[in-house]
């Protein structure tokens, strides 16, 4: 079986747990889109790993990993993130493919991200993590960019980066009053990179087909969630790439057909980092509370993650978007001992009820939530393993999250650890 999973809110919502689980029963972990603006936080045994870039089902010794041709590369992180793995015991050869035609993040990208970010008014604001993220993907777009094929022939490499850079040093000089970046430097370190990068260079796109062929189950690792999608998210305050289903298909070249699942990973509550429309956000008092007691803060900046009560418009969104077979609905023990719990069903403005999210920017900052209510639960719920187990509360929540989004839930985490999972 081959399955998609998707965030289906502002991202952050436990995806990188969600891999860890699934990985058993896969064969092949995919990254599909983003770059190493995103962590996925994983918990085995205790011991916390933080991956950006490489796929969560690396933790796992007998899988094999792709990244795949929609991701953005920053190879300093990459080769970060292999080196930490490698401390910890955990081999990545001949199990860790890099997409050749998957697009390069270069010391520009990540200076004008930050310059135009700090630079900028506060209505120009995306709250980036200053990556380089979205402009390596603006490259990409203009047919600027630079791709992990083209380090593997250094002349050619020479010929494009020169021609790259003479713009990129013209805008950093005109726009930012910036001296630029040495050619020198920049070309010496990616010939470097490049011959680091060699061993893992695939033709991912070919490597999946062949897979499927062989009938070996392949698992799509989306980043960021739906709602952050350039094209289905609270536009601009989005990522630079399409973390919804159809990244999964055009940032691996793998054919819709041979998709059997697409899995949305919900939290109990609603997350959002950075800026851009919140209509659920809690008051500050629950604010901090939830906030501490969830350990809401960014796996990639450690920026506080604002957190607000479930959002059925944003999630009903996602829903359609993504065709989302089933929910996995992440950190329900961080709502235990909450008295009343809230839930978005509807947004107010100008007269006119919202059931169905609107792309309007204006209305998603200005509107009144229309809230349904249910009754908390004061039990600790993390020890739970079975459905049964859990509070009639916390069963009567979930099921009313599962009827308003239209969507079954399969799979319930009460906590950060692989064994804290309810599977329905």
């Amino acid at each position: 079986m081959n399955r998609i999973l998707i965030g289906a809110q502002w991202g952050d919502e436990g995806k990188g747990k969600m891999i860890d689980l699934l990985a058993e029963k896969s064969d092949i972990i995919v990254r599909f889109q983003g770059g190493n603006n995103a962590g996925h936080t994983v918990c085995v045994n205790g011991k916390k790993f933080i991956l950006h870039l490489i796929p969560s089902g690396i933790l796992h010794r007998n899988k094999v990993c792709v990244i795949g041709n929609g991701v953005v590369i920053d190879p300093e992180a990459f080769f970060d993130e292999v080196d930490m793995l490698l401390r910890s015991g955990i081999s990545v050869k001949g199990r860790l493919f890099v997409s050749n035609q998957a697009h390069l993040i270069f010391p520009y990208h990540r200076l004008l991200d930050r310059l135009k970010e700090e630079g900028g008014k506060r209505t120009t604001k995306i709250g980036t993590t200053k990556r380089g993220i979205g402009p390596c993907y603006a490259d990409k777009v203009a047919r600027l960019g630079i791709r992990v094929i083209d380090l593997m022939n250094p002349d050619y490499f020479k010929e494009r980066l020169q021609n790259v850079l003479e713009e990129r040093n013209l805008t950093l000089r005109k726009i930012y009053g910036h001296p630029g970046l040495s050619f020198k430097e920049i070309y010496t370190q990616y010939c470097r990179f490049g011959e680091k990068l060699a061993p893992f260079v695939r033709d991912t796109a070919l490597y999946l087909y062949e897979a499927s062929e062989k009938r070996k189950k392949i698992l799509f690792e989306g980043a960021q969630g739906t709602l952050l999608d350039v094209d289905h998210g609270t536009y601009p305050y989005v990522t630079s790439s399409n973390a919804s289903v159809g990244g999964a298909i055009s940032g691996t070249g793998v054919t819709p057909t041979l998709i059997d699942r697409v899995i949305g990973v919900v939290k109990a509550y609603t997350t959002r980092v950075g800026e851009g429309p919140f209509p659920t956000q809690f008051p500050p008092g629950l604010l901090e509370r939830i906030q501490k007691k969830g350990e809401e803060f960014g796996a990639t900046t450690g920026r506080p993650r604002r957190c607000g009560w479930f959002d059925v418009v944003i999630a009903r969104h996602s829903a359609r978007i993504n065709g989302l077979d089933e929910l996995a609905v992440m950190k329900l023990d961080v709502l235990s001992g909450v008295d009343r719990l809230k839930i978005g069903v509807g947004y107010r403005h100008g007269g006119k009820v919202y059931r169905n999210y609107p792309a309007e920017t204006p209305i998603l900052e200005k509107c009144e939530v229309i809230y349904e209510e249910l009754p908390g639960w004061k039990e600790e719920i993390t020890k739970v393993r079975r459905w049964k187990g859990l509070p009639t509360n916390a069963k009567r929540y979930l099921s009313r999250l599962e009827k308003l989004v239209g969507v079954p839930v399969k799979i319930v985490s009460v906590g950060s650890d692989r064994a804290q999972t309810i599977f329905l």
